[in-house]
Formats: structure tokens, sequence, C-alpha cells
């Protein structure tokens, strides 16, 4: 079984949780709360972003099915960043202190918890390197394929892509500019790499992932 699927059946097995629906823009989580909740995705997209010191918000992550949020509050007692949704979403709030009771007596609970947070430093560390190694194009490329092949994971669609960030949103987490973001699309599209479906540019398929 997937991890992301078994987070959820174990989540809905053993510990009981809040289920929340939330939509586009709804906070999930506010930095700076106290920490003491877990957010865990059932279906959707969450954002989470930080203020940086000089007052600028900053895309930090962006969490499908499966997937938590909220880890950021373990080590301070504090949400270090906000939560937004990114669409029609449901999130399983679960109290992190009841969860660390619930994995002791199940382990396949504990399994799911370290991978989860395993993946987590894992895709950061990744996505860190690609920003600051890659070329823009690459780096747009290399964020198109990380999203297509999230949904893939999940069984969900990737012949049509809805675009859940705005350009700027995207140039935002991948250090890039919004003019310097329209560029690289117009330039993926050009040579055959994705192919848009709308005038908006909002939709789009990747012809062949391997290509990209």
């Amino acid at each position: 079984m997937r991890p992301w699927r078994e987070s959820l059946g174990l989540i809905e097995r053993h510990v009981s949780f809040k289920r929340r629906a939330v939509h586009a823009g709804d906070t999930v989580q506010t930095a700076g709360d106290a920490f003491g909740y877990l957010h865990l995705v059932h279906f959707g997209a969450i954002k989470t972003m930080v203020v940086t010191a000089c007052g600028c918000q900053q895309v930090t992550g962006l969490h499908l099915m499966g997937d938590w949020v909220g880890f950021d509050g373990i080590a301070t007692g504090y949400s270090a960043c906000d939560g937004y949704a990114m669409d029609t979403s449901e999130v399983w709030t679960v109290c992190y202190a009841v969860l660390l009771q619930t994995a002791e007596r199940v382990p396949e609970l504990a399994h799911v918890l370290h991978i989860a947070l395993g993946s987590q430093l894992a895709h950061h560390h990744k996505w860190r390197i690609a920003k600051v190694t890659l070329p823009v194009d690459a780096r747009l490329a290399n964020f198109l394929c990380s999203w297509v092949q999230a949904l893939a994971l999940r069984d969900l669609r990737t012949d049509n892509i809805r675009l859940l960030l705005t350009r700027a949103e995207i140039g935002n987490y991948l250090g890039m500019t919004l003019e310097t973001v329209s560029r690289s699309f117009s330039r993926l599209a050009e040579i055959g790499l994705i192919a848009f479906d709308d005038k908006g540019r909002r939709h789009f398929a990747i012809p062949d992932i391997d290509a990209m």
C-alpha cells in the first residue's frame, strides 16, 4: 500500500480526528499559534507560507492527498508557517499528543509517520538544491514534472492539469520573477514539452514526461 493511502487508512481506523472542509484561500493553520495538532490532507491541495524578515510572503510547501501539514511546529511548540487551501479540500485535524499515544500501540502508524516526515525533509532538500543549481527553464520543468508525478502517485488526473498556483506564486516558490516564469512557460510550450489546453493557460498537459 502507498504511504499516503496507508496514513489515511490508519488514522481513520485508530485515531479520532476533526474532519474539516476548506475552500480556496481558507486558513488551515496560522504561524505563531501554539502547536498541538497536525493536519492530514484527505483531498485537495494545501500550500504553506512564511513571512520573511523583510515582510514578504514566501511559499514553502505544497501538500496533496495524504500529506501532513504542521510538522514545522514540533520542534518549537509554535506553528512556523501559515497554511492555506489552494482548492476545495478536506483536512483531518489530529491532536499530536493523541497521535503519539496511539503510535505507541500501533507500530504501523509510527512507521508511516516516520516515512511522512522523512519524505518531507527529502523533498525540501531536493527542492533547495534545484532552486540554487538549475537554470530557470529546467527549474520550472522540474517543478511541473514533480507536480505531475505527485498527482499520478495518487491516481489523480494528469492529462489535463489545472495550475493551482498563480505565475507569481510559482516564481516565489522557485526563486524566479513573474516575467521569467511566463517566459519559461512560453519556451517549454514552443518546444512541445508542455501543451496548454485553454487561452488563459491555466490548464496544461505534459505530452512526454520522459522528454520533459
